[in-house]
């Protein structure tokens, strides 16, 4: 297959000549590198990822193609991707699309053949920037100007982009096996039925989690499942009352993409609910946003954490474990109040990776522990908090 000329532009001029992996056009979007190895089709349908080019720094991408049961949402999510080297093939049983005809069919414009080591380089010494990939005959001061006008990542809200539009009951399917285990049917999860805001229907006989969705991850809502919990979702936008007028027996806060500081509304319901006495439990995004209603801080990263093998210290155990993760912002040391606790901390560069209440049952990680991709060291934490809510 002969595949047309594609190239990324920085938003200072830097150029990098290659070819295009996906959909042709012109993208746009801040340019950051992720170091996993693999599971690059729950990377490209992460919804932390809106607005953003992803770089893989794994030399070689798409060797087992992609399948539906490998997303973690509707569909890709990214601005654009960029690889060294795009596998033509999909050596997989599972695979019913090889990664290039999967980024075509999304729309997602693409390009490889770059020396993506010398692009991470730049992005880990000079700070993640805003870029822009062209194919065919894109000209070079055109998507120059193109990576300058896209909005920055600081002050965005990119959330309500990528939230549901109503509340739904999360389950699987009890007439597919296949349901059963991965919880995701013709590339959506299972809603059971939808609701109302203000709730209703019998009591769950199982802990009812409200969970926020700021751009979740669908293996978040498997995992809460896995451990015992019925879910109900929620938008981002909905006000606390509503969500207590469900009768929750804890709140989760989901991951998302954008700036946390730019959602105050968000930060006024999460403190609503804190002082509802909730048990409550943040990830990625979500544990941002608590951080700022607990009265913290919160600031962007020079190139952020985005892959599967990132060191997290728990002070509490002294355990060291390898998660996963993906943000651009970070929780400000110093800024959190006294009945706050610092419980993990990052091995890379010593920033929060966890926070807990002193006396409310409240906590929240920074990093992944639903995986997809990464590992599972830190699956107990769903364990932790639906011990919280059943104590």
């Amino acid at each position: 297959m002969t595949r047309v000329g594609a190239r990324l532009v920085l938003e200072d001029g830097s150029c990098f000549e290659g070819v295009s992996c996906g959909a042709e056009g012109v993208t746009s979007g801040e340019v950051v590198f992720n170091t996993s190895m693999t599971g690059y089709q729950e990377i490209l349908t992460d919804p932390s990822y809106a607005g953003q080019v992803v770089t893989m720094t794994c030399p070689e991408i798409g060797n087992y193609g992609t399948t539906p049961l490998d997303a973690e949402s509707r569909g890709p999510s990214v601005a654009g991707f960029i690889v060294r080297e795009c596998s033509p093939v999909a050596s997989n049983w599972r695979s019913s699309a090889t990664l290039e005809a999967y980024l075509r069919a999304h729309g997602i414009v693409a390009l490889a053949g770059i020396d993506t080591r010398a692009l991470t380089r730049r992005l880990r010494s000079e700070g993640v920037v805003r870029g822009a990939i062209g194919t065919g005959g894109a000209k070079v001061d055109d998507l120059a100007a193109r990576a300058r006008r896209t909005p920055e990542m600081a002050g965005r809200d990119l959330v309500t982009e990528v939230t549901c539009r109503a509340a739904f009951d999360y389950g699987a399917s009890p007439s597919s096996p296949l349901a059963e285990e991965s919880g995701v049917v013709s590339d959506r999860p299972f809603v059971l039925r939808a609701v109302e805001p203000s709730g209703g229907g019998r009591p769950a006989p199982r802990p009812l989690v409200a969970a926020y969705d700021f751009g979740m991850k669908w293996n978040i809502l498997r995992r809460l499942t896995a451990h015992g919990c019925a879910v109900r979702v929620f938008p981002a936008s909905t006000p606390a009352r509503e969500v207590l007028a469900a009768r929750p027996s804890g709140v989760f806060l989901s991951n998302g993409p954008g700036d946390p500081a730019a959602l105050p509304r968000i930060v006024d319901s999460v403190r609503a609910l804190v002082d509802a006495g909730l048990p409550t439990f943040g990830i990625c995004l979500g544990h941002q946003l608590l951080a700022l209603a607990l009265g913290g801080r919160t600031y962007k990263l020079k190139f952020g954490h985005r892959g599967g093998n990132h060191p997290v210290k728990d002070h509490e155990t002294g355990r060291v474990e390898i998660t996963s993760q993906n943000h651009g912002f970070a929780v400000e040391a110093g800024s959190l109040p006294p009945d706050v606790v610092v419980t993990h901390q990052s091995l890379y560069d010593g920033t929060i990776e966890g926070l807990r209440h002193a006396s409310a049952r409240v906590f929240s990680v920074q990093y992944h522990p639903e995986a997809s991709p990464g590992p599972h060291d830190a699956d107990y934490l769903f364990q932790r908090f639906v011990s919280s809510m059943v104590r």
